[in-house]
């Protein structure tokens, strides 16, 4: 269902910079965040460790064309097509150097592209796709005089991976297409991914290392894109954007080798995804929305969402809030996948939260 145009004038962007690491608070049992793991591989700490001793050097152009060239082979594309990037939410930030006349976000998503460019003053108009219709793109209800559109895929907070083929057909002579690929990684063969499609006009991919690496705090992502495309993008920057470790990180993680590990670990996620899916399902009151991604997202019973996060949080436990995301409420909320273990607690908070919230609601005070 196509949005309403909201422009920029007052609009208060807080909520769309509310972020999982929010609410994950030092000592909470962490389903907020989305990233895998809490350190790096120890071959990739090796890896990263070997280039502190050149940190009194500036970044150079050698590695970053180093970084470019791994990340051009690791998709099939030029090396002139990749743009590494502090962390693919640089590239959000950047779209505004684009100079849309009118971009298009299609939520529920990642909020920070919107955020970015409502903050320079671009008109925005939302898309919002359908719980009813299992979140599914409908191409046709985004607006013909967008000139920049953005989706997700996987999409996040929904975890629903849409065909090419709908994303494809966003795509039009004079459109920038930009597609936020962050999770893609953490998907079995990375289906449904346009990483290495050189031949649609105007798209823009986004992806980050961050998610699969636990590699949060070190900012590290790329670009692929037309060159001129990418040279738009990129006029803003300033000198040396991105940092020497961070270069190296790119380069580690595009190798085969490391393209392998994460094809292993995102095999291990899909059955532990479907784990942790059925033991949320099996929690009276809790509805699992389909989706393929890291994470789920869940629906409580009306009225109960936020009085279950502050008891889950009492409980030593943090979720993602759902209702910073346009399109969903305070009755869902979204976990990362987590270790069976991990799993047990959560359920057993999420029983006591709604029973008691519920009972609450039945009975007031």
């Amino acid at each position: 269902m196509a949005g309403d145009l909201q422009r920029d004038d007052g609009y208060d962007t807080s909520a769309l910079r509310h972020h999982g690491d929010v609410d994950a608070e030092p000592g909470l049992l962490d389903f907020a965040v989305n990233v895998q793991g809490v350190a790096p591989p120890g071959w990739l700490r090796e890896r990263l460790a070997a280039t502190l001793d050149g940190l009194a050097r500036y970044p150079s152009a050698t590695h970053d064309e180093a970084a470019r060239a791994a990340v051009a082979r690791r998709h099939g594309r030029r090396p002139d097509e990749v743009l590494v990037l502090a962390g693919s939410a640089e590239g959000f930030a950047l779209l505004p150097a684009l100079r849309p006349r009118l971009a298009c976000v299609v939520h529920p998503g990642f909020t920070e592209p919107e955020a970015a460019l409502r903050g320079a003053g671009v008109p925005v108009t939302r898309v919002h796709t359908e719980e009813a219709d299992g979140h599914r793109l409908r191409p046709a209800d985004v607006p013909a005089e967008a000139d920049l559109v953005v989706v997700g895929n996987p999409t996040n907070p929904t975890g629903v991976l849409h065909p090419a083929s709908a994303i494809r057909a966003l795509a039009r002579p004079g459109r920038v297409l930009v597609v936020d690929e962050a999770f893609a990684d953490a998907l079995p063969g990375e289906p449904e991914s346009l990483a290495a499609a050189g031949d649609v006009p105007g798209l823009l991919v986004l992806r980050s290392l961050t998610k699969t690496w636990a590699l949060a705090g070190l900012r590290a992502g790329y670009a692929l894109a037309a060159p001129d495309l990418l040279a738009r993008l990129a006029a803003p920057r300033p000198q040396w954007p991105v940092g020497t470790i961070a270069l190296e990180a790119v380069i580690a993680c595009s190798e085969p080798t490391a393209v392998a590990q994460a094809q292993r670990a995102a095999e291990g996620l899909v059955a532990a995804r479907a784990g942790q899916a059925a033991a949320l399902a099996a929690v009276d009151g809790v509805t699992v929305l389909p989706g393929a991604a890291p994470y789920l997202l869940l629906r409580l019973p009306d009225g109960s969402g936020e009085r279950v996060r502050g008891e889950l949080r009492a409980a030593g436990v943090a979720v993602r809030r759902g209702d910073t995301f346009p399109g969903l409420c305070a009755d869902h909320l979204r976990v990362a996948v987590r270790p069976p273990e991990q799993v047990a607690r959560l359920v057993e908070a999420l029983e006591k939260a709604l029973d008691k919230v519920l009972h609450e609601i039945e009975v007031p005070a």
